[in-house]
């Protein structure tokens, strides 16, 4: 009896959330309805002061600290000065209020819904050969590109937020129109076969960093809001380690991928007669997060109706598209991007007949940047870096793939508290990962499955050396279609006593290792310095 009461309530409760949506729906037409040009439902006509920012703040509005002089005017002048003919931006003193009717004239739209009037998302065909085919990734609710808008997310990952502060503050304008000449890539990055398998490349557009070109009538003929999601330059790395490597002669300079620096200068101008070291000749590449919903939910065994209601809900409801419009299969997610950085000829990437050297890194602030020694991130970049450099100087091509999952993905305060739960708590190797999970919950979230991606991309059909002893990198590879040859991890004498604890427990919990074995009953005898233990 109770079976068929809960049935009966699930049906009503279904039944009850159809109709919510439905009345919604009614409610976007009713609205659509009442503009007869049809725009209003989805975003209500521009402004004329919308395109001229900065909007001035009123002098009575105090900018706040570092505020550019460009957010603040101190010119006292009526509201009316600003929709004066032939009237300049700095005309008009304004306060917030004003302001923002200005930016955003109309209501505040929530969501929006497939059948909508007035919206026709510009089509997608992910995985297609062709860039035309394809179409644009258009996230932009822009007047010119909302009715198209076929992803959901904002570009910049992380960073669009500061781009609306700065909308906010009156520093720029929300339809500044790049320019983007001059811009192109600075190596040549040409299409791959997987770029059109829909299943290789899911994480992000590997048409990203050719938008300019690829899509330049969407962009200039059809005036749509179509932004590049990849950038790919060339630099020269300048590091303390690699200038170590080469004066204790680990390193050649061959004036090729290893070059000597100029030498520097004193204060009073003169040379300085110092060995100034040595610097790295690279290529890189920064690449957004450009997830296909289908693709990225299949990547991970879960239905893509689970995977936006998952990140719909554990993003605090900031995307509620995710739930409204599953028309729209593109979602460009609030998280870092990766770089990478190529040592030797791009075009290597892709000749399987060239020695490759990888190293996939997941970033470690306080270790890469600041030299922390509980763990043995920064060693391995390091080391990585000069085996890519060795390869490179060989005839072959290194690359470095650095991702933004700081702490396993679990984030940077999460990992301090870790850090201050195992110094208190007696920091030895059988701990360390009961020490993350107490906090966290798990152990790692970083789920390498998406992590192939940008090997696809660049073309890359085979590994001969991996620099790595995680499985999960490993194995996402490999799964993924790429084989590895060789995987080797760091020499123990690269590795800081203090990361002894890491290295330790990951090789018992079953990581990789070309060294001794470790036992569970090992553990308890490697144990990390106290922090008494660093005070002088």
């Amino acid at each position: 009896m109770a079976t068929t009461s809960d049935a009966v309530l699930t049906q009503i409760l279904n039944q009850l959330q159809a109709l919510q949506v439905s009345q919604q729906t009614l409610q976007a037409k009713l609205d659509s309805l009442t503009h007869p040009n049809g725009n209003a439902a989805i975003s209500p006509p521009l402004s004329p002061l919308r395109n001229a920012i900065p909007i001035p703040r009123a002098q009575s509005e105090t900018p706040p600290p570092g505020a550019t002089p460009s957010s603040s005017f101190t010119t006292a002048s009526a509201l009316s000065a600003a929709t004066a003919p032939g009237a300049q931006p700095s005309d008009a003193v304004i306060t917030d209020k004003e302001r923002e009717k200005l930016l955003y004239p109309g209501r505040v739209l929530l969501t929006t819904y497939p059948d909508q009037h007035g919206i026709k998302p510009f089509p997608v065909v992910w995985g297609a050969p062709d860039a035309s085919v394809r179409g644009p990734i258009i996230p932009s609710r822009l007047p010119a590109s909302i009715k198209q808008r076929n992803a959901l997310g904002a570009h910049s990952g992380s960073y669009s937020i500061y781009r609306a502060l700065a909308i906010a503050m009156g520093t720029l304008s929300p339809s500044h129109k790049p320019d983007y000449s001059k811009t192109e890539p600075a190596i040549s990055i040409p299409p791959q076969p997987a770029w059109s398998d829909p299943s290789k490349i899911v994480s992000f557009d590997p048409w990203g960093h050719l938008v300019p070109q690829v899509f330049k009538h969407e962009i200039e003929d059809l005036g749509l809001d179509v932004r590049p999601s990849i950038a790919v330059t060339r630099a020269h790395m300048k590091l303390s380690e690699i200038d170590e490597a080469a004066r204790r002669g680990d390193l050649k300079v061959d004036g090729k991928i290893l070059l000597k620096t100029g030498q520097m200068h004193n204060s009073d101008g003169s040379v300085n007669e110092a060995d100034p070291g040595v610097e790295i000749s690279i290529s890189k590449a920064a690449v957004e997060p450009v997830w296909y919903l289908p693709g990225v939910a299949e990547r991970f065994g879960i239905s893509e109706q689970l995977l936006r209601r998952a990140l719909f809900e554990d993003t605090g409801g900031m995307y509620p598209e995710l739930i409204t419009r599953p028309d729209i299969k593109v979602f460009l997610p609030p998280i870092g991007n990766l770089t990478v950085y190529i040592f030797g000829p791009p075009a290597y990437l892709s000749d399987e007949t060239k020695e490759l050297t990888l190293r996939v890194h997941d970033e470690c602030n306080g270790s890469d940047v600041f030299g922390s020694d509980i763990c043995t991130c920064k060693p391995y970049l390091i080391y990585a870096i000069e085996e890519c450099i060795k390869c490179a100087q060989r005839g072959g091509v290194g690359l470095c793939v650095y991702f933004r999952k700081e702490g396993r993905a679990l984030g940077e305060v999460t990992k301090y508290l870790v850090y201050n739960l195992r110094k208190r708590g007696g920091d030895s190797a059988d701990k360390y990962f009961k020490s993350t999970e107490l906090i966290a919950g798990v152990k790692d979230m970083r789920f390498q499955a998406l992590m192939p991606d940008v090997l696809h991309w660049l073309g890359i059909r085979k590994i001969d050396n991996m620099i790595s002893m995680s499985d999960m990198k490993y194995d996402a590879i490999v799964q993924s279609g790429i084989p590895i040859i060789r995987r080797y991890d760091i020499p123990d004498h690269l590795l800081p006593p203090d990361s002894r604890v890491e290295i330790d427990a990951k090789i018992a919990a079953g990581y990789f290792t070309s060294g001794k074995q470790i036992t569970e009953s090992d553990l308890v005898k490697t144990v990390g310095r106290t922090w008494e233990e660093t005070e002088h």
